[in-house]
């Protein structure tokens, strides 16, 4: 039987999930989605005044990743990227991965193996 066949992270393709919207507030960007995933959940369970959709503001750092994530960049690239933005400071690198994972447990990225 053959084994699951290991991915490097760094050599991943991050994509934005289709589902969220990222509009560009000042310095920051904004990432809203809808509260539930079904529609009809939205209508009978959202309270009366309450918004539809949720909004997540990203920091400095964060807005510097997401507008890196473009489809076609791997994690390494955009770590490459990113290394005068974070002043080359020690463990730039393992705290943009780690970012970029808890991403996609949140849903706001995939990470897509690139194509040989």
């Amino acid at each position: 039987m053959a084994g699951k066949e290991k991915t490097n992270l760094l050599e991943v393709i991050p994509c934005r999930s289709e589902h969220i919207i990222a509009e560009r507030e000042g310095e920051t960007i904004v990432l809203s989605f809808p509260r539930f995933k079904y529609s009809w959940m939205q209508r009978f369970l959202v309270p009366k005044g309450m918004s539809k959709e949720r909004r997540i503001y990203l920091e400095e750092h964060g807005t510097a990743v997401w507008e890196l994530i473009d489809g076609k960049r791997t994690v390494r690239e955009i770590i490459e990227k990113l290394a005068d933005h974070f002043h080359h400071e020690a463990g730039y690198e393992s705290r943009i991965t780690i970012y970029l994972s808890q991403m996609r447990k949140d849903g706001f990225i995939k990470l897509m193996k690139p194509i040989e």
